[in-house]
């Protein structure tokens, strides 16, 4: 059998390294991989021209190349209390010019529930500065924003995520693990249990990726990385809620953001 590695694309943010982990250094069983490890929308970006075998991706960005990729169960970010979240200066009303980190991802998605407005793509981790510094008005911020905006000033504004939950009844699917479709059959089950076996080992060995969480973290704070770490990888990243994902597909099809459904979701 060919065993060849997959490309294999997620993002530096200590939730993934952390679940990923084992996966990247052969402590789990599955095929070998290939890391690719970048900004989320960067790999959602990568995602549009089918260069990963097998990538993370935001799910709103997933609706758009759902032709070419399949989901899989496991490796995804999800759940109650993750959310995007929209803060500015001080108080105000949500509204003038908005960063977003990135037009492809979920958060960007998920503004939409408040309404229309001017929105920037700016780097997610770059748009606390922004709206200290004035250029933009509100700034919506992903991963460890959540926990990071206080210390610097800011006000949140609106947490999106409790917004869709109260609105749709449903855990927030922020992101799943994709694979390309002439792939999918040959690999995604051994894939996909891959995945799984590295998210319970991280669970089950928790030290056992620090220094590599840390290498990629770079200057975040280690006490905000396990805060980052114990609110996105859960129960969720072992096995995604179906429903909750198709739920935001729908949404985003009503909203004319995707096209319609074609092939299945999760394979």
């Amino acid at each position: 059998m060919d065993r060849r590695a997959l490309t294999f694309a997620f993002s530096s943010c200590p939730n993934d390294t952390f679940a990923f982990h084992a996966l990247v250094h052969g402590l789990v069983g599955g095929p070998p991989v290939e890391p690719h490890i970048d900004d989320v929308e960067a790999l959602n970006e990568r995602a549009e021209r089918g260069d990963a075998d097998v990538t993370k991706i935001s799910i709103a960005a997933y609706g758009r190349i759902r032709d070419r990729y399949a989901l899989l169960r496991a490796g995804g970010a999800a759940g109650y209390g993750v959310g995007p979240i929209v803060v500015a200066r001080s108080p105000r009303p949500v509204g003038g010019r908005i960063a977003i980190p990135g037009e492809r991802t979920t958060a960007a998605l998920l503004l939409r529930l408040l309404g229309r407005f001017e929105t920037v793509a700016i780097r997610f981790d770059r748009i606390e500065d922004a709206v200290l510094r004035g250029e933009v008005d509100c700034g919506v911020l992903i991963h460890e924003g959540r926990f990071t905006y206080a210390g610097k000033g800011l006000t949140r504004l609106v947490d999106l995520g409790a917004v869709w939950e109260e609105r749709m009844r449903s855990p927030l699917p922020l992101a799943a693990i994709a694979i390309r479709r002439d792939l999918a059959g040959r690999w995604a089950a051994e894939v996909d249990r891959a995945l799984h076996d590295s998210v319970a080992y991280a669970f089950a060995h928790p030290e056992a990726s620090r220094s590599y969480v840390a290498q990629h973290a770079q200057e975040m704070d280690p006490a905000v990385c396990e805060q980052h770490i114990r609110l996105y990888v859960n129960e969720y990243s072992l096995a995604l809620d179906e429903r909750a994902v198709e739920t935001l597909l729908s949404w985003g099809e009503r909203q004319g953001i995707f096209p319609a459904a074609g092939e299945p979701v999760f394979v």
